[in-house]
């Protein structure tokens, strides 16, 4: 069973920079796909960016431009930089690891990230 970390969130002022981290407990080589979500109070998981195995990337709209995804094969670690931070940013932010067979996802415990105006 492959497990997902998360690390890295906080409190940062709008404008500041943040970096997450997605460590996995075995090769992130052979997945398919990663990818950051967000869960704001009240609102529904959303997509933020995702990589693929060939290094592919797909953000949100709202995080074109700010928020950088990538990934670190040889250190099994996932990284999503964030910039220029809006308070809008505030959620818990989760990893996702998509299986080669794309029959299943795994799934980190999230991190808080909190941006103050």
């Amino acid at each position: 069973q492959v497990q997902l970390v998360e690390s890295g969130g906080g409190l940062v002022q709008a404008g500041g920079s943040l970096r997450l981290s997605c460590a996995a407990s075995g090769s992130i080589f052979s997945f398919a796909a990663m990818g950051w979500y967000r869960q704001a109070p009240g609102k529904q998981r959303e997509l933020v960016a995702t990589i693929t195995k060939g290094g592919g990337t797909i953000y949100a709209d709202s995080v074109k431009g700010r928020f950088t995804i990538s990934r670190d094969n040889a250190k099994n670690t996932m990284y999503l930089q964030m910039n220029s931070a809006k308070p809008e940013d505030t959620a818990v932010y989760y990893c996702k690891a998509d299986r080669s067979d794309w029959r299943g996802a795994y799934w980190g415990q999230g991190t808080q990230v909190t941006v103050s105006s």
